[in-house]
């Protein structure tokens, strides 16, 4: 069977879209430089699917190691592109770092893809390249707006270097996955999302509060036009989202793509507000949240979901996971993690 390159593989999304990269039968190879992950994601990834996946710790930010690993793994027949720094927050205060973690980090892996007979690369992309788009849901075919954060402009600005060089280097065909917002974890609670410090995402600072890790939730704003006056986000399962990758790839790898650059939003086409996400969390897993409502945080759009029609159709894929599933696996997680 092919073997694939996962790239932050011992992440969030890049341990489960390994689970089902390995259930489907493919031989994993796995990058991560640890900076934002744990070598114990290993141990999960091969407890759940009874394969220990190749591992190698390595910076994509070094050139020279970028060069001899491809160099010494040839016989790669697709990568899937997950490390990259990922907090909004952060990237606001950090904007070099994030500049360099993630497009220079970019540029080196496609300059090994050129010279490959023929690659297939899928990039983890985000909706934030749409900002707040003037038509929900949203399609393929938004405009791209102005980012609203260093982070937003690495997944542009990395989405125009793949296009530009797919013009140029016919043997690499790519697909750029734009997710909504993944949640939740493996039925199994093996792998999960863990943030290192303070979570930047709405869900482990839901769990994490409930567990009392944290003292207090804050809601950023409920005055904004919406039913409930909270932001409303497509939530999408995260092994939903895994699948999708490989259904992705094997979508290039079976040479059914329309063109060598493609674009597909991947997310449930329903938005819920923060209040229904912290309604479904108290309901199934029968704790009462401790949150207030705070002032609006800066940069946060009002309302983002997807359009999944293109996905549904092109790639065959469909989120089947509810909000509820998400909520219920992301608490069951939280509490194996603190040993609960």
């Amino acid at each position: 069977m092919d073997r694939i390159l996962v790239t932050g593989g011992l992440g969030f999304i890049g341990s489960h879209t390994v689970v089902e990269l390995q259930n489907e039968g493919y031989e994993v190879v796995i990058i991560d430089n640890l900076s934002n992950s744990s070598l114990d994601v290993l141990e999960g990834i091969t407890s759940i699917t009874g394969k220990k996946p190749f591992f190698e710790k390595l910076d994509l930010k070094d050139k020279e190691h970028v060069e001899g690993f491809f160099k010494k793994h040839e016989d790669i027949k697709g990568i899937i592109h997950f490390a990259a720094s990922k907090a909004v927050g952060e990237s606001v205060q950090e904007p070099l770092l994030y500049y360099e973690n993630n497009i220079s980090t970019l540029v080196y892996i496609l300059k090994e893809l050129k010279k490959m007979s023929s690659s297939n690369f899928i990039f983890s992309s985000s909706c934030t390249v749409y900002g707040q788009a003037d038509e929900l849901p949203i399609t393929e075919n938004a405009p791209i707006k102005p980012a609203e954060s260093p982070y937003g402009n690495t997944k542009q600005i990395g989405e125009e270097i793949i296009k530009d060089t797919c013009k140029i280097a016919p043997n690499i065909k790519a697909i750029a996955l734009r997710y909504f917002n993944p949640v939740g974890s493996h039925e199994s609670a093996k792998i999960g999302e863990l943030p290192i410090g303070v979570p930047q995402n709405l869900v482990p600072f839901i769990t994490q509060t409930a567990i009392g890790i944290r003292e207090q939730l804050s809601v950023f704003g409920n005055d904004y036009p919406t039913p409930d006056g909270t932001c409303i986000r497509d939530y999408i399962h995260v092994v939903d989202l895994a699948k999708a990758h490989v259904i992705a790839l094997k979508r290039l790898l079976e040479n059914k793509h329309k063109s060598n650059y493609e674009t597909f939003n991947l997310g449930t086409g329903k938005g819920s507000s923060v209040l229904e996400v912290i309604h479904s969390f108290e309901k199934v897993s029968g704790e009462k949240l401790n949150y207030k409502i705070v002032g609006r945080r800066e940069g946060d759009v009002i309302s983002a979901y997807a359009d999944t029609k293109k996905a549904n159709d092109e790639l065959g894929w469909k989120s089947e996971l509810t909000l509820d599933d998400a909520m219920r696996s992301a608490w069951k997680w939280e509490q194996v993690v603190r040993g609960k």
